[in-house]
């Protein structure tokens, strides 16, 4: 289950509202604004690092950074930017890899939202290979039951691509959903839970943990 309508409107209040707080850090700005685009926003902000990494190395420095983040219409102060990328670069290379940048930037999570978000994982990749394809769907998740189905407009493999299309959006479509943006997406619906019990209820109730 992707994100409802109402869960991205609480995450982009949320966000919008901590932006113009005073006694944040840097980069806990950067993040709310990242987020205030909704529960995608990490994920598109990550293709925009991989398309901009033309190399493949999995780094950026400093200016390709600014522009990662310009392209994706994110644009704070100039010293939040130095700021941020000064404490994601830990290693003082003046670059930041990819996992530096993603695992700085994504809300953090209690252990107990962690193990659930792995769990549902697990359920959907029904063969183990570290993605979720619609092939994988086949056996947990019933396509036939979509509105589109049951008129005659989409096929199942529709329905399917639909469904991992709302993980990646419209213009990064894959076709699979990968562990990492998988746990990407699901941090930026858990920004928007505020207890643990209602994202353990939700997650419970959305893939039959």
């Amino acid at each position: 289950m992707a994100a409802t309508a109402r869960q991205e409107r609480e995450l982009v209040m949320k966000m919008e509202k901590l932006k113009q707080c005073v006694d944040i850090t840097p980069l806990e700005r950067l993040r709310a604004y990242i987020l205030s685009q909704g529960v995608r926003g990490l994920k598109t902000l990550a293709g925009c690092f991989k398309r901009i990494d033309t190399n493949n190395d999995r780094k950026i420095d400093y200016s390709e950074f600014t522009h990662a983040l310009h392209a994706e219409g994110i644009f704070v102060d100039p010293e939040v930017e130095r700021d941020c990328f000064n404490e994601i670069d830990t290693d003082l290379t003046g670059y930041i890899d990819f996992d530096e940048f993603v695992y700085a930037l994504r809300p953090p999570m209690s252990r107990l939202r962690k193990e659930l978000v792995h769990r549902a994982f697990n359920k959907l990749d029904s063969n183990g290979d570290g993605v979720i394809t619609s092939a994988d769907l086949k056996g947990v998740y019933n396509g036939r039951k979509h509105p589109k189905y049951l008129n005659g407009t989409w096929t199942e493999e529709q329905v399917f691509n639909e469904w991992l299309n709302s993980f990646n959006g419209p213009q990064n479509f894959s076709g699979v959903v990968m562990r990492l943006e998988f746990e990407n997406y699901y941090a930026g619906v858990s920004a928007s839970i505020d207890m643990d019990i209602y994202f353990d209820l939700m997650m419970r109730q959305a893939w039959r943990l």
